[in-house]
């Protein structure tokens, strides 16, 4: 089953440095019936302006990945880390058992980004940040996983649940599968392009809920970079 999420009804609001859409509720956005999927919580689409981002705020016992689609991101944490993350890579931060963070545009552009949270398998997790560099030509054709909470996938950027965030370039004709599994769930969003996902078109930036699929099907309608969600 396929629940398209068109990206021109998703929730959201402009604040003017930040134009943020919502795939589920968020912040003043509630919508009763998107309360998340499965374990995911949140999946932002933020636009982020020249010198701006959010200051020093706390989290706790939630795995947040940000990819970064456009321009980069710096982020500052109250364990020490500093990092800046750019177009095409991953951090993720483990809010464990408490973590105060900030996320600020040093660039000379705006900075677009998925910011993706995913509840956590247990609480009491020691909080930890990372990033890593994800090139798009390694991506091409195929799945890479970027963060997962399973010992196998040891190139991935660690998270604790019981989870996996996967991305993909696809050239316009081109197709592929991904083995989910009719137990488990997957939400889908083309950063760029449109594709088609068991029948469905899902263009750029549409949220793709998907559920009882042993094997997901993929073909791009035009050249495509999608990310993809792997949850319970």
């Amino acid at each position: 089953m396929i629940d398209l999420r068109p990206f021109s009804g998703l929730g959201g609001a402009d604040h003017g440095w930040l134009n943020a859409k919502h795939h589920f509720s968020f912040a003043s956005y509630h919508d009763p019936e998107r309360m998340g999927w499965g374990a995911l919580r949140v999946w932002n689409d933020d636009a982020i302006a020249p010198g701006t981002g959010f200051a020093p705020h706390p989290h706790r016992d939630m795995e947040i990945i940000t990819y970064v689609r456009e321009g980069a991101i710096t982020h500052e944490d109250s364990l020490g880390n500093k990092g800046r993350t750019v177009a095409g890579d991953v951090q993720v931060m483990s809010a464990g058992t408490g973590i105060v963070h900030s996320e600020f545009n040093r660039e000379d552009e705006t900075t677009r980004l998925f910011q993706i949270w995913v509840q956590t398998n247990a609480r009491g997790h020691a909080p930890g940040w990372g990033m890593r560099p994800f090139p798009k030509d390694g991506r091409a054709g195929r799945f890479v996983v970027l963060a997962s909470g399973f010992a196998e996938d040891a190139e991935a950027l660690p998270i604790h649940a019981a989870a996996r965030i996967l991305g993909a370039t696809l050239k316009a004709g081109q197709s592929l599968t991904y083995a989910l599994g009719g137990e488990r769930l997957g939400y889908l969003v083309p950063a760029m392009g449109a594709v088609e996902v068991e029948g469905v078109r899902v263009n750029t930036r549409d949220g793709a809920a998907i559920s009882q699929v042993e094997s997901l099907s993929i073909t791009a309608l035009e050249d495509a970079e999608i990310v993809l969600a792997d949850i319970i």
